[in-house]
C-alpha cells in the first residue's frame, strides 16, 4: 500500500510514548506527525488532511474522547485508533460508536498496531474519494435548471418521456430535450449511470 500522501497523526502526552510509536511507524514506510496534548493537534490540524490518528485516551485537558467529539462536530472524517493503558470497556463502545477504527490496550502490539494504521489509512483513503465525488456530482447538479432537475428526478423514477410530459404538462420532445440536457450536465452516458449519480446525491424517487 503507497502511503506517501498519507500522514499518522500520533497524539500522546508522554513523550517516551511518542517517540516509541513515531520510531515504529516510521519504520514500516509511514509518515508521521506527533502531538503532545489535543489542544496542539486540533490547531494545527486541517480537515482534509489524509491519513488517521493514533490517539492516546487519558490525557490531561482535552482528552481522547473529547477530541474524538471535537473532530466528529467539525464534520472530520480522519479514522481514529485509540491506545490505552487504562481503558474500560464502556470507553472502548463509546469511541467505536463515533467511529474509531480500533481500541488497543498499551503497551501495544507493533503488528497489531501496523494493521489498524494501514485499515485506518484505507478507510480515510476511500471515505475522501467518495466525499470528492459527492462534491463534484453536487456541482454538476447546481448546473441544472428547475426543469431539468424536476425531469432527473422523473427519469430515476423509471418513467417513460411520455409519463413524464404529461406530468408536467409539456410535450414528448421537450423532455427529450430537457432528459438529454440533464445526461451532458451530470455526465451521465447512460440511464444506469444517471440513476447512480442521482442515488449518490441522495434524490430520491419520485
Amino acid at each position: 500500500m503507497s502511503s506517501s500522501e498519507a500522514t499518522v497523526f500520533v497524539v500522546d502526552d508522554e513523550l517516551s510514548v511518542r517517540q516509541a510509536l513515531a520510531r515504529l511507524l516510521r519504520a514500516a514506510g509511514l509518515n508521521v506527525a506527533t502531538f503532545d496534548s489535543a489542544q496542539a493537534f486540533l490547531e494545527r490540524f486541517a480537515p482534509d488532511a489524509p491519513g488517521c490518528l493514533v490517539l492516546d485516551l487519558a490525557m490531561p485537558d482535552l482528552n481522547g474522547l473529547e477530541l474524538q467529539e471535537a473532530l466528529v462536530a467539525r464534520g472530520s472524517l480522519l479514522p481514529i485508533i485509540f491506545l490505552t493503558g487504562q481503558g474500560d470497556l464502556s470507553s472502548g463502545v463509546k469511541a467505536m460508536k463515533h467511529g474509531a477504527v480500533d481500541f488497543l490496550s498499551k503497551p501495544v502490539d507493533a503488528d497489531d498496531l501496523i494493521q489498524a494504521v494501514c485499515a485506518g489509512i484505507e478507510k480515510d483513503r476511500i471515505a475522501l474519494r467518495l466525499e470528492a465525488e459527492l462534491t463534484e456530482i453536487r456541482e454538476r447538479l447546481a448546473k441544472l435548471t428547475p426543469r431539468e432537475y424536476e425531469v432527473l428526478c422523473h427519469v430515476v423514477s423509471g418513467k417513460l418521456n411520455k409519463q413524464i410530459a404529461a406530468d408536467l404538462g409539456t410535450v414528448e420532445k421537450t423532455v427529450k430535450v430537457h432528459r438529454a440536457r440533464v445526461m451532458d450536465k451530470l455526465q451521465a452516458p447512460s440511464l444506469a449511470e444517471l440513476v447512480r449519480i442521482a442515488q449518490r446525491a441522495g434524490i430520491q424517487s419520485l
